[in-house]
């Protein structure tokens, strides 16, 4: 947390990110505890309306940062800091997949 202290993001794109994160994860830990069926339809919704969003933000993030003439790259960084969040949410999916293919496979 040290460095996104130091680096200058914009508000927006951190609490996007950090939000997007958090929630990500609770919801694949609730999967991993509980089990539930229900955290798979749930997660599945959850990454498609956060992407919509979060495409939404990357844009306009985007947009502000090519616009701007100062020399502030708060939204540039904002930017690449939305864009972490796919290979996560890629590595999510994968996880929750093998999951649910190892508990059939051993019909936990």
């Amino acid at each position: 947390m040290y460095l996104m202290r130091k680096i200058k993001f914009s508000p927006l794109g951190k609490r996007s990110f950090i939000l997007s994160f958090l929630l990500g994860t609770l919801l694949l830990v609730a999967f991993w505890l509980i089990r539930a069926e229900f955290f798979i339809e749930l997660g599945f919704y959850y990454v498609l309306v956060t992407a919509v969003i979060n495409m939404f933000i990357l844009l306009h993030e985007l947009i502000i940062y090519l616009t701007d003439v100062s020399d502030q790259k708060a939204s540039g960084n904002s930017v690449l800091l939305l864009l972490v969040n796919i290979p996560i949410t890629a590595l999510y999916l994968y996880i929750m997949t093998q999951f649910t293919w190892i508990d059939e496979v051993l019909k936990i």
